[in-house]
């Protein structure tokens, strides 16, 4: 459906914002907002994170008008997904992300005037990691180092991995029981 009940054309407002017009994707944001902000605030809870998300769709929006086809969908349905693609992904993001107290904060900054045997055992330990990643096949070694060090989920290593989800859970499970029994 090109055009909404009140006759607005997203078909046409995508061309010209892909044309460089603003104007087109404030007609965008002045007809939709309130809607796509709402898809956002459902996935990731508040609003304003849901703010940033809907900006962040609206610059995507713009840079990728270009890039819609109205053969395989509707104009409307195209912004909603990438309204609902960028909420993941900002959920996705921020899930990752450790928060801390002030407090915390503190304490760990003196917790960094280590000894020399503290600095010294930590030293011995990732050597030992280094060791024990050695000796895994190259499937399991990748996933574990996609997975700790990039921050990746299990889809995004498949995808890096061009691997099966289920291949790359198993290799997660079998890397890290065997460095496990290999640090033990």
């Amino acid at each position: 459906m090109p055009n909404a009940p009140d006759g607005f054309d997203y078909d046409a407002a995508l061309h010209a914002c892909a044309q460089g017009d603003q104007r087109a994707l404030q007609r965008l944001y002045e007809q939709d907002g309130r809607h796509l902000l709402g898809v956002a605030l459902r996935i990731v809870r508040r609003r304003d994170v849901a703010e940033d998300v809907l900006h962040d769709a609206f610059v995507s929006i713009w840079q990728k008008a270009a890039s819609f086809d109205p053969q395989r969908g509707a104009a409307r349905g195209w912004i909603f997904t990438v309204v609902r693609h960028q909420a993941l992904n900002t959920l996705r993001s921020r899930e990752r992300e450790v928060y801390a107290e002030a407090d915390t904060l503190d304490a760990l900054q003196e917790d960094r005037t280590d000894t020399v045997a503290e600095q010294f055992e930590l030293q011995a330990s990732m050597g030992r990691l280094n060791d024990c990643l050695g000796h895994l096949d190259s499937a399991k070694r990748n996933s574990i180092v996609c997975a700790y060090v990039d921050g990746c989920s299990h889809s995004e290593i498949a995808t890096r991995l061009n691997a099966p989800l289920g291949t790359v859970k198993a290799w997660l499970k079998r890397g890290l029981a065997a460095l496990r029994e290999c640090m033990g």
